[in-house]
């Protein structure tokens, strides 16, 4: 089963607005509990990850207005519509399609770092 069990929807959702695996669990655990507000502690104990790593995370999706933040205090709370459609699809696609999500996510790291690196300066240059 290959990645074209994730639509070109979700894939260009994913691209657009999944940075990182952190990022996507994230995401998930504050949609599956909607009324409940984390911090960047309880979210980084929950997700056996940094504190660093996560606040990153959780500001990427504030910033593309998938979460909202107030005090440091964090929710889901998808400012788009269909935003919230598109989350639920993604839920189901992790839970369903795990390897696929994951090697889209992956490799739009692996892009990201191979872009970045372009433009590092060498001794040799």
């Amino acid at each position: 089963m290959g990645d074209d069990v994730i639509s070109d929807e979700l894939r260009d959702f994913i691209l657009s607005f999944v940075d990182s695996i952190t990022q996507l669990e994230g995401l998930l655990l504050l949609r599956a509990n909607p009324d409940q507000r984390w911090d960047v502690a309880q979210m980084a104990k929950r997700l056996y990850t940094n504190e660093r790593d996560v606040e990153a995370a959780l500001a990427g999706l504030c910033a593309s207005g998938l979460l909202s933040c107030e005090a440091g205090v964090y929710r889901y709370d998808p400012c788009r519509p269909g935003d919230r459609a598109l989350v639920d699809r993604l839920a189901a696609a992790y839970t369903h399609h795990l390897i696929p999500v994951t090697n889209l996510i992956h490799s739009k790291e692996r892009h990201i770092r191979d872009f970045a690196a372009a433009f590092r300066f060498r001794k040799d240059s």
